[in-house]
């Protein structure tokens, strides 16, 4: 049924309950077969008639155009906020609750815009749950509907990330793209922020000189824009293609202005995982900070605990806390927070899950326990065999040959040194 039978419908039972005629109901204002058209969907009432009959039937406005009363409206609002809040509170498991619970309410059936809404935040909790194939799903049906043209780019830039994380970069480059070339780059915040998005998984492929060309491209639309939301992402993912390609000075630059933008202007979670990628690239970078970035990100895991970060999000903070660790020379801290970020994630088929298993074999062949860090590294295979080719990936099972190598494996260290190989198309 159209939008316009249904109002009809709630006008015609409306009035039945109350007793009134046709004529009654329309007289002295409207006529009776105009309210026989609006009855039978063939008219749209204006919004003024409809204040109108809402009045004569001694019902609310909302009733007649949404399906629920003033009080039902305002009960579904407060629980959608409250779902958006225990997300944006990084209580993802009971936003998630909340969100499916809303969506149960049948009330929330002739509410587009808000059954839309629900829908996205439970999309938005379930990927920050961790269950990425669940999310993706929900955002293709919710895709397929008539939306809002900025809702349809978030919905992308969402989908693009999760096709991200789950390793599926063919999907994700395919969302973005389409998204990008259907709006011709008039850029604005939002496509400016799907553009980042759609470069990380460039970069996540191996596609660096396209990166480059398009982190160019991002600052200079940011140039243009001059909003804080442009300006973090385009310096963002600049920073990312020069740590990609060796700059690590210039990444930290970009980073440290885009951090700057972001901490006056960002969401928590927003800022949160910033912190985290900016801290990687110090520590990465500059390894003699080593000490200091580990004391910063022990603090930052309380800072994720407390806003909607993912649980992969959550992972790489424990992935990255193990290596500063492992660096300052606190080995069993090290496997401590790399056997959390194995933890966090679903079982196998993802590199970090990957790069945790050959930390912990590092770790344990680092103090004589050979047995276990053989165990660990042969656990690789597990992660990285689901895995389509990537530079992430060939960069995983080269370092991976390297330890099988250091610790007398030789013929798995070939094994995977043809797989690094077969990873970067050699």
């Amino acid at each position: 049924m159209t939008t316009s039978d249904l109002v009809g419908l709630r006008i015609k039972t409306v009035r039945r309950q109350r007793g009134l005629s046709q004529a009654q109901l329309a007289h002295p204002e409207l006529s009776d077969s105009y309210v026989s058209l609006i009855e039978s969907g063939k008219r749209t009432p204006t919004p003024a008639v409809l204040e109108l009959l809402a009045q004569k039937l001694d019902c609310s406005l909302s009733y007649l155009v949404n399906g629920v009363t003033a009080e039902q409206m305002e009960d579904i609002e407060l629980a959608l906020g409250y779902a958006r809040l225990a997300l944006e509170n990084g209580e993802v498991n009971e936003a998630r609750a909340r969100f499916a619970e809303l969506l149960a309410n049948n009330n929330l059936t002739g509410l587009t815009a808000l059954r839309q809404d629900t829908e996205f935040g439970l999309a938005l909790a379930t990927e920050a749950c961790g269950d990425l194939d669940q999310a993706i799903p929900m955002l293709l049906r919710l895709r397929d509907e008539e939306l809002p043209s900025e809702r349809r780019i978030e919905i992308a830039m969402v989908l693009c990330r999760v096709y991200r994380d789950s390793e599926r970069l063919t999907e994700a480059v395919e969302v973005g793209e389409q998204m990008l070339g259907g709006n011709g780059r008039q850029w604005t915040d939002l496509l400016v922020e799907l553009a980042a998005t759609l470069l990380s998984a460039y970069m996540e492929r191996g596609d660096l000189l396209r990166a480059r060309q398009f982190a160019a491209e991002l600052l200079n639309a940011a140039d243009v824009l001059g909003s804080p939301r442009s300006i973090v992402a385009a310096n963002w993912m600049a920073s990312n293609v020069a740590y990609a390609t060796g700059h690590n000075e210039e990444a930290l630059s970009f980073a440290e202005r885009a951090m700057a933008v972001q901490l006056e202007n960002g969401q928590p979670r927003s800022i949160a995982r910033m912190r985290l990628a900016l801290l990687q690239k110090r520590l990465r970078g500059r390894p003699a900070e080593a000490a200091a970035v580990r004391d910063v990100l022990r603090k930052t895991v309380a800072e994720f605990e407390g806003t909607s970060t993912s649980t992969i999000d959550r992972a790489r903070l424990h992935m990255e806390l193990a290596c500063a660790e492992y660096m300052t020379g606190d080995l069993d801290k090290a496997a401590e927070h790399a056997m959390i970020a194995r933890d966090l994630l679903p079982e196998f088929g993802h590199v970090l899950g990957a790069e945790s298993n050959l930390l912990l074999g590092s770790i344990y062949g680092s103090t004589g326990r050979l047995d276990d860090a053989g165990r660990y590294v042969a656990n690789v295979r597990d992660w990285l065999v689901p895995l389509p080719d990537s530079r992430r990936s060939a960069a995983t099972w080269y370092a991976t040959a390297e330890t099988l190598e250091q610790l007398g494996d030789s013929d798995g260290a070939v094994e995977a040194y043809q797989r690094a190989l077969a990873c970067a198309g050699l």
